[in-house]
């Protein structure tokens, strides 16, 4: 697992830097502000690839004394520093495009940058989809952002394309600066989207519903074995869920007993949720020994 979650790091890392390469050479040669800022936006994307590959490197080492939870919140730190680079790359191409409608846009071709533009768009489809893949069976964060950068700059490259082939019609090149603040509107989109799932994941926010739900039901088909839970909490931290909660059972079951049932219900909740962390505090049930017995449903003849 380790070893496919950095190789799709490396991939994206490579990938972007040869597109962003051919872009800043093509936007260069032709004068284009939207494929300049094409070319800002994959610099982007190749630091956020960057940052992708050391933190699913760092995210994956086992916990140690300095991290005894483990680091898998460095994914979702990366993928925040990825997000607010993006909100500035935003600000930049907007700037420049506004710019550029002010003085005027000056051209000298669309040739070479159409077909920098088509080549960037299918190169981001075919890594973006394999980053998607690799995310979603590693249940990687970082790689999850990284593959939505990509998607984003497929989009974006395809509305470049076709500024840059209204231009070559129409002969009017105030599209291009026009195109270029479509971008950077897209690429802000995408940062906010970022931003707001992971921000959740570092302030602790629960699992989603649907999560924390097969864990109640889990519960529930258990019920017999105990007298009742509370407090039940759910995190997540990277890959790894953090699931912790106070079983109350009878105040006569003996402490192998107890422990039997943490090891049962431990077992049917990490196959149905995967990488999950369990703690469950045991707690007798406070009322007397013989009125526990009639309470507990484990006791009732």
């Amino acid at each position: 697992m380790f070893k496919t979650k950095t190789s799709a790091a490396a991939l994206s890392v490579t990938s972007n830097a040869f597109l962003v390469a051919a872009k800043v050479v093509v936007g260069l040669m032709t004068g284009s502000i939207s494929v300049l800022s094409e070319a800002a936006h994959s610099g982007v994307d190749l630091i956020a690839a960057v940052i992708a590959w050391v933190s699913v490197r760092v995210s994956s080492r086992p916990p140690d004394e300095g991290h005894p939870f483990g680091h898998g919140k460095f994914e979702s730190v990366s993928a925040t520093v990825e997000a607010a680079l993006i909100f500035v790359v935003a600000v930049l191409i907007f700037n420049e495009a506004v710019r550029d409608l002010v003085r005027g846009p000056e051209m000298r071709s669309s040739d070479v940058g159409l077909v920098v533009m088509a080549v960037s768009a299918i190169v981001n489809v075919f890594v973006s989809r394999l980053l998607y893949r690799v995310a979603a069976a590693t249940d990687s964060v970082a790689l999850e952002a990284d593959a939505k950068h990509l998607s984003a700059d497929v989009y974006t490259s395809l509305g470049v394309f076709a500024g840059l082939a209204a231009v070559k019609v129409t002969g009017l090149t105030v599209l291009d600066p026009v195109v270029a603040i479509l971008v950077g509107a897209l690429i802000v989109r995408t940062a906010y989207c970022l931003t707001a799932r992971t921000l959740k994941e570092l302030l602790d926010a629960g699992l989603p519903e649907q999560e924390k739900r097969k864990v109640e039901l889990i519960l529930s088909e258990h019920r017999g074995e105990f007298v009742g839970f509370h407090k039940l909490r759910c995190r997540k931290s990277g890959g790894t869920r953090h699931i912790d909660m106070h079983l109350v059972v009878c105040r006569d079951k003996t402490v192998g007993e107890a422990h039997d049932l943490c090891d049962r219900l431990e077992s049917d909740i990490k196959s149905a949720i995967r990488s999950v962390s369990l703690t469950i505090h045991v707690e007798p049930c406070k009322i007397e020994s013989d009125r526990c017995q009639e309470e507990c449903p484990e006791k009732r003849a």
